[in-house]
């Protein structure tokens, strides 16, 4: 969407702060020994306490409040009981949902306790590269130069980037154009960010694989080659200058 009127700022702000207190408060509880389902019910409260129904939910009919994934699991992990955390894993929360009308999204990897399996450099390249990403979003920008920087930085750190997962725009529906704001240059694409233009911007950054696969469940994603992949997230608005984010209070940057 693009934000013509101060009442769409505050609609998007609102559900905004929702998704990212969520994130927040799901990231601080997460502990070893709890089930992705527990996690999902904390998650599930918080938003119905804003009046914000689950995103993935409305959209597709997602089993859950909120997608979870854990080490090889790339992305839109189910809630589930059998799955219980331990102590050094690698855990997705993805949460985005809808609020008076209005959609948000936002989504953080993050190192469970000690760091005994050596996630975190990933983890710190993911959140660095979507920091730099962000910082160099205006109007008039190309979407592909946001990709470039999103690779080029990965690469410098000895990762790679998902080809087939992208950020997209958001804002009266939870896609919405600008579609596919890839983690790669793509030179053929010529759209820019438009001033006003609400997008989620997200990292796809992994170890080894360049594509993501669906498995059986219809909804869980892995890497074609393995390996692990940090993911994080911002909702924003694009403007001349610096953008607004809206999410920042998630924390993911502290």
């Amino acid at each position: 969407m693009s934000i013509t009127k101060h009442e769409e700022l505050i609609g998007m702000q609102k559900v905004s702060e929702a998704v990212a207190y969520t994130l927040k408060e799901m990231r601080n509880y997460a502990k070893p020994g709890m089930t992705t389902k527990e996690l999902d019910d904390f998650g599930a409260k918080i938003l119905s306490d804003f009046g914000a129904k689950s995103a993935p939910y409305l959209t597709y009919g997602f089993p859950g409040w909120t997608c979870i994934s854990v080490n090889n699991e790339f992305c839109h992990g189910i809630p589930s009981e059998k799955k219980i955390l331990k102590e050094g894993d690698l855990v997705n929360i993805d949460v985005s949902a809808e609020l008076d009308g209005f959609w948000s999204d936002n989504g953080s990897s993050f190192v469970l306790g000690e760091d005994i399996n050596q996630h975190q450099k990933l983890v710190d390249a993911s959140k660095e590269i979507l920091q730099k990403a962000i910082r160099n979003i205006k109007g008039g920008v190309k979407v592909s130069e946001v990709g470039h920087i999103m690779e080029t930085e990965a690469k410098k750190r000895g990762f790679k980037v998902i080809k087939n997962l992208a950020g997209h725009g958001i804002g009266r529906s939870l896609h919405e154009q600008p579609d596919e704001i890839m983690n790669y240059k793509n030179r053929f694409d010529q759209r820019r960010f438009r001033k006003n233009a609400v997008v989620a911007i997200e990292t796809f950054i992994t170890t080894t694989s360049t594509y993501a696969t669906e498995l059986n469940d219809g909804w869980t994603m892995v890497g074609n080659k393995g390996g692990f992949m940090a993911q994080h997230e911002h909702t924003i608005v694009v403007t001349d200058g610096k953008p607004i984010i809206l999410t920042e209070m998630n924390g993911i940057w502290n």
